[in-house]
């Protein structure tokens, strides 16, 4: 079986990466390939439109957060049963951890796997200029390999004649392009697009996404120019185990309009080490799902949930009673703001939430917080043991008011004196995201500690 597979990038963020990529998985997908998408970096928003499109889970390929080997190994295992891998990046396509490392890159992950890149340029501000960009991105590192570009923001025909001339003297071949169109913009608030579980972006708007892809974009062209993929380069299992164990726990996973932020490979890592993932709501069920040896609630947009979710009060009751009897719970970002005493909108009105810690988490008047975290565990916890290290991502508008100080769960390695995440029984909370493929440890840690927590109850 052939497999092909390539890199859609962008020279900088907002430059259009998710509509162009989006609009070729669809084009793609119609004409009958088995298209496997994949986004670069911990995102959780632009996934969902790849899902929504292909039909099956979008994954993240990250080189700051995994392990190399672990990075090949989700690749290799995603791919199997598929015809084409196509990859959006992230930020810009050199942009990573570090100023001065590739680490973490849309590059980085590009030449790991072997894959040509096609660059998304935003040329809607912009003419002969155009060409020297591009240039600028091929020369800037001669080991990756930069197949075209894609044009996006085109005013019109005239437009495009102005750009054209750069980039055949650049020696970097245009591939097709965009029209400035207001109506091939995807929906944003404030992290970003919206997610597509909340049902914002219409069937429609895929078909005019297609229909212009098809119009504009050399899609058969980038189709010669993909790389062929070798699975028998990735046999050996380094975050799996070599044949999934059986189940031996279920562990309740919140999955609804208001959390949705999971790495569907930290769940598959789950399901392999011995979990049954059983599915909930907090919006929509009255009390957490019987016999579960564990919970695991997801990041989200709880804020803009925040009356039904305190509405559903028997659901935070169902949820602080497990906690309080020692259920192992583990909380992300928004499943930290709902496990807090209430969740503060914009406009300062306050809502109650489940109460399992004293702290408030606001919207009012916050700043965003982003970036990787190296965060060590102060005490043993469901994931890991006292001292254990590990990478996470953190993107937050939420602020916290009134924390306990004393119950921390992490002293944050690359932000001396802070500490962060709170531990109280069995659940652990803290706005830090993490791939539970970062570590190989962690799932079947968290796994086996929530099946000896339901064998002792």
């Amino acid at each position: 079986m052939n497999r092909f597979g390539f890199v859609i990038a962008g020279t900088r963020s907002g430059v259009g990466k998710t509509t162009v990529a989006t609009g070729i998985m669809t084009f793609l997908c119609r004409r009958g390939y088995r298209v496997q998408p994949f986004k670069v970096g911990p995102d959780y928003i632009d996934p969902s439109y790849h899902s929504a499109v292909c039909g099956m889970p979008s994954r993240n390929l990250d080189t700051w957060l995994l392990e190399q080997v672990a990075v090949v190994e989700l690749f290799h295992r995603a791919m199997k049963n598929k015809d084409l891998a196509v990859v959006e990046g992230v930020m810009g396509l050199f942009d990573g951890f570090r100023g001065e490392s590739e680490e973490g890159s849309t590059a980085h992950v590009a030449k790991l796997l072997g894959l040509p890149v096609i660059l998304v340029v935003d040329a809607s501000a912009a003419a002969r200029s155009v060409g020297a960009m591009a240039l600028g991105f091929k020369s800037f590192d001669p080991g990756l390999s930069l197949a075209g570009v894609i044009l996006n923001g085109i005013a019109g025909e005239r437009h495009l004649e102005f750009v054209k001339p750069s980039l055949e003297k650049a020696g970097v071949p245009l591939l097709g392009y965009i029209p400035r169109r207001p109506d091939l913009a995807l929906p944003e608030r404030h992290l970003g697009l919206i997610p597509t579980v909340e049902g914002k972006v219409s069937v429609e708007f895929y078909g005019r996404l297609v229909e212009q892809v098809e119009r504009t974009i050399d899609v058969d062209r980038i189709l010669r120019l993909a790389a062929p993929i070798d699975l028998s380069e990735g046999d050996s299992s380094f975050l799996f185990p070599e044949t999934p164990r059986a189940a031996k726990v279920a562990i309740a996973v919140a999955k609804d309009k208001a959390f949705n932020f999971y790495y569907p490979d930290s769940l598959d890592l789950l399901e392999a080490w011995g979990a049954e993932i059983v599915s909930f709501s907090l919006l929509e069920d009255g009390e957490l799902p019987s016999g579960v040896g564990g919970v695991y609630i997801g990041g989200g947009f709880p804020e803009l949930y925040a009356r039904e979710l305190s509405e559903n009060s028997s659901m935070r009751c169902s949820l602080q009673k497990a906690a309080q009897r020692g259920l192992p719970i583990y909380a992300e970002c928004g499943g930290l703001m709902y496990l807090g005493e209430s969740i503060e909108d914009s406009e300062g009105k306050s809502y109650p939430m489940a109460a399992v810690f004293p702290y408030r988490s606001s919207m009012k008047g916050s700043k965003l917080t982003l970036g990787y975290r190296n965060v060590s565990a102060l005490d043993d916890n469901p994931l890991m043991s006292k001292g254990e290290s590990i990478r996470g991502h953190e993107f937050h508008l939420s602020v916290l008011q009134g924390e306990p100080r004393s119950s921390s769960a992490y002293d944050v390695l690359d932000q001396p004196g802070r500490k962060e995440g709170f531990r109280i029984h069995n659940t652990l909370a803290s706005y830090v995201h993490l791939h539970l493929g970062s570590k190989r440890s962690l799932a079947p840690s968290f796994v086996d500690f929530c099946a000896a927590w339901r064998a002792a109850t």
